[in-house]
């Protein structure tokens, strides 16, 4: 299978940093506007170290960038990273749509050879 610009591990960290709903709920936020990690952690019912270790994860998984803007850092999204891992996606699905098509074929042909 074509890997679209990604390596497996890049997929990997990718994936199992998305599995994670805070993780996929920080990716949101940050996909309209930069938001600072204190600002993230407003949102979550955990401390402000927890919330920047998913940032963290993220970052290391290219979902997020992080940039210093005086005192704060501020999160911003990686629309690309998204952007691949969603084509990515896509060719999965595309492959069982033909899975389920080929099916359909294997019992069209096996109606055929009961109405014979």
């Amino acid at each position: 299978m074509v890997v679209y610009e990604l390596t497996d591990s890049e997929i990997d960290r990718i994936f199992q940093a998305l599995a994670d709903a805070t993780r996929r709920d920080i990716v949101s936020r940050v996909l309209t506007a930069g938001h600072s990690v204190t600002a993230l952690a407003e949102h979550y019912d955990m401390s402000f170290a927890a919330v920047q270790k998913h940032v963290q994860v993220l970052e290391r998984a290219l979902l997020v960038t992080k940039e210093r803007h005086g005192r704060e850092q501020l999160v911003n999204s990686r629309i690309d990273t998204i952007g691949r891992a969603a084509t990515l996606l896509q060719a999965y699905e595309q492959i069982w749509a033909q899975r389920a098509l080929r099916i359909d074929d294997i019992l069209a042909e096996d109606t055929l050879k009961e109405q014979s």
